[in-house]
């Protein structure tokens, strides 16, 4: 494949998929703008310099979400990496045009998903965010059906916890 053509065919693919990359990061990082933003950043480079095999692969989406669910979770696994401590004061604050309701409502559901342990996560983002089934979630995070089954349900308790009854599930979203 000429450069050319790769790069103007990984062009497209960054252009098509990156909002929906970064809308997953943000999920997977508890609303941690600049972290997900990072964990994009490494994706798509990952995925240029091996995009000829990428390309090639029955489903490049997935294989990019894949990729960005494994970033994830291998920061994670990092002994050298330091976590801040997570507040109720958001340094970015409101995006421009969001109300101050759904604004809150998207932080309490952030600082909820930051409470959950990485793999737990990863699991709720993926099958409840992303619409993966459990079959497609075990593939994309290398677990069995029935560890996906058992994480979603533990993350759905304690999601149920910390959001209790005050937060409307329908203005949730990425």
């Amino acid at each position: 494949m000429r450069t050319q053509d790769r790069d103007a065919e990984f062009s497209a693919y960054v252009a098509a998929h990156r909002v929906r990359m970064v809308r997953a990061a943000l999920l997977l990082t508890g609303g941690a703008y600049a972290e997900a933003e990072d964990l994009v950043q490494t994706v798509l480079v990952r995925l240029y310099l091996r995009w000829g095999r990428v390309s090639r692969v029955e489903d490049p989406v997935g294989y990019g979400m894949r990729a960005l669910t494994n970033v994830f979770l291998d920061e994670r696994r990092r002994a050298h990496r330091r976590r801040e401590v997570v507040s109720d004061h958001d340094a970015d604050g409101p995006r421009p045009g969001d109300q101050m309701a759904e604004h809150d409502v998207r932080a309490t559901v952030f600082a909820a998903l930051a409470a959950l342990p990485p793999r737990q996560r990863a699991v709720v983002v993926l099958r409840h965010f992303l619409d993966h089934d459990v079959a497609g979630t075990a593939d994309a995070l290398g677990i069995t059906e029935g560890t996906v089954k058992s994480q979603n349900a533990k993350a759905l308790t304690r999601l149920r916890e910390l959001l209790g009854t005050d937060i409307d599930y329908e203005e949730v979203g990425p």
